[in-house]
Parts: C-alpha cells; sequence; structure tokens
C-alpha cells in the first residue's frame, strides 16, 4: 500500500495547491527578510544555497543531460540571471517600500503580460474578450497600487515599492515567455542551471550593496526566513509544479498560479499582520477574475 506521502505526490490537485502555497509565502517571507536581510544579499545567498542543495540530487541528471547542456546551457544561465536572479532582487527590494499583500496581488498581473508579449512579439491572436479581461486585470492591479484611488495614477503615479514590484513581474514574465525555448533536460538539471544563473547575476548585485552597508550577522529569524526560501519556493514548490504538470498538463495546471495572490494575501494578514482592507479584495476579485476569463476563453478556442 502506498504512503500517504506517496499518495499525495500523485494527487495532482494537492501538488499543484502546495507549489502557489509556498509562492505566496515567499512574500510574506520577503517582507520578514527585510528585518535582517539587504534585497540583494538575501536574492544571490538564496541562489547559491540552492545550488548548493540542489547539486547531490541533480549530479547524476547533469551528467546524462551533459550533450543537450552543451549546446543550450546559455540559454538555460540567461533565464535564470535575467529572470529568476532581476525578479528576485526587485521583489525583496519592494518590500521594503510597499506591504506582502500588494506584492501578492500584483504578482498576477504576470499572465497578463506573458498574453500581451505573445500578442506582440509572436503574433498570437487576442480576441476582445481576451483583451476584456486583460484591462479588467489591470484594473485591478491599478487599483491595489493606489490603494482604491487609481485617479492618484494619472497625478502622482505609484509609489516606489509598487512600481518595483510591477517592473519585477515584467522580468518573471519574461523568463516565463522564455521558457518555451527551454530544452528537453530533466528538471533537476533544468533548476539547477538556472540556479547558478540566478547567483551569477546577483553576486555583483550583493557586492555593491555589500560597499553601501557592510554585512551584518542575521538572528535567527533571519537564518529561518533564509532556510524557507530556499527550501520552499525554491525547491518544493518547483517539484510539485513540475508533478502536476506531468498529472494534469500545462493549461489546467497554469490556473492554479492564479491561488499565489490569494495565499500570499492571507499569509500576510494571518502571520504580519497586516490589513486585507476593502480595495484589496477589489483588486484581488478583479486580477483573478481577469485573468480565468481571458484564460478559459483561450482554451476554449484552443479546442
Amino acid at each position: 500500500m502506498p504512503s500517504n506521502s506517496a499518495r499525495a505526490f500523485n494527487n495532482a490537485y494537492i501538488v499543484l495547491i502546495i507549489a502557489p502555497l509556498f509562492w505566496g509565502g515567499n512574500a510574506v517571507a520577503g517582507k520578514l527578510a527585510t528585518l535582517d536581510w539587504q534585497p540583494f544579499t538575501i536574492t544571490c545567498i538564496r541562489w547559491l544555497l540552492t545550488t548548493i542543495v540542489l547539486l547531490p540530487f541533480a549530479y547524476q541528471h547533469l551528467r546524462n543531460d551533459s550533450v543537450v547542456l552543451k549546446k543550450s546551457w546559455l540559454t538555460l544561465f540567461l533565464l535564470g540571471a535575467l529572470g529568476m536572479a532581476l525578479f528576485n532582487l526587485l521583489m525583496y527590494l519592494s518590500l521594503n517600500y510597499t506591504t506582502a499583500v500588494n506584492v501578492s496581488i500584483e504578482q498576477a498581473a504576470m499572465p497578463a503580460m506573458i498574453m500581451f508579449a505573445n500578442f506582440i512579439l509572436l503574433s498570437q491572436r487576442v480576441t476582445m474578450l481576451q483583451i476584456a479581461g486583460l484591462i479588467t486585470c489591470g484594473v485591478g492591479v491599478l487599483i491595489t497600487a493606489t490603494e482604491g484611488q487609481p485617479s492618484v495614477f494619472f497625478s502622482q503615479g505609484l509609489n516606489k515599492g509598487d512600481a518595483i514590484m510591477l517592473l519585477a513581474c515584467v522580468f518573471y514574465a519574461a523568463y516565463t515567455f522564455g521558457l518555451r525555448w527551454k530544452p528537453p533536460v530533466h528538471w533537476l538539471s533544468f533548476l539547477f542551471i538556472v540556479a547558478i544563473g540566478a547567483a551569477s547575476m546577483s553576486f555583483p548585485f550583493m557586492l555593491w550593496e555589500l560597499q553601501q552597508q557592510p554585512f551584518t550577522m542575521p538572528s535567527a529569524r533571519g537564518w529561518i526566513v533564509m532556510a524557507y526560501v530556499v527550501i520552499f519556493p525554491t525547491i518544493v514548490s518547483q517539484i510539485s509544479y513540475a508533478r502536476g504538470v506531468e498529472l494534469i498538463g500545462g493549461n489546467r495546471a497554469g490556473l492554479f498560479i492564479n491561488l499565489v495572490p490569494i495565499f500570499g494575501s492571507l499569509l500576510a494578514v494571518v502571520i504580519l499582520g497586516e490589513q486585507f482592507r476593502l480595495y484589496h479584495a477589489v483588486g484581488l476579485l478583479l486580477v483573478i477574475g481577469g485573468i480565468m476569463f481571458a484564460e478559459r476563453f483561450a482554451a476554449k478556442e484552443a479546442q
């Protein structure tokens, strides 16, 4: 008889809830990290530790995939350097200036950015109903980022933290867009090379940051946060999401990413004590509704 953990790993709904749960917790962890870590330093050390943790598990797969990796290692390296690293650098930086609730909801703008990139760069057809869904999503993000006063955007713009977070979303959307060129290698080989790229890109940022403010040893809380971001959002979520895609396919699995802002917002309220205001609820409903409307219509068109 299979163990409970084996049954859970074979249940698509369980693994596809675990992944966004830990991804949503990353915004909360990032907010806690601002108490002990500088944003560029935590990003670099996160990815360095990830490569160390992954190496014994990925080693054999790296050998098996060596022929393919020799031809396409630069693609994977750049995905980590330009996607993972810059997204995390900017997300942790933004959390010095805005709330974890805002950051969680604003991440839901990424599917809309990906769809826009597909339209502009690949000329993928976009219908009026999909455009309506994307506009709805954009309005939700704007309501969240302007604290329920979208007219403020036209007179004062966005606050610093929310603007940085939306820029971070652009880089992660670019990373997701670039996954179409991912070579056929084992997911551990893929994640290991991506982690090396992310660590390499964030290293000079960390050096610059440490020149501005010397390193101080984090508290026990800081190291617990570091352990969380290395193990759960970085590794466990990737394993869970990859397993979910394997079980039910990418199109159905992708809808579960919409749980990230929901989990992130709830965790920020419960763990950080942040206030969840009416404009957060309105923004969240518009963002999730807009994305699901656009994606479901796109799925019907593809059938």
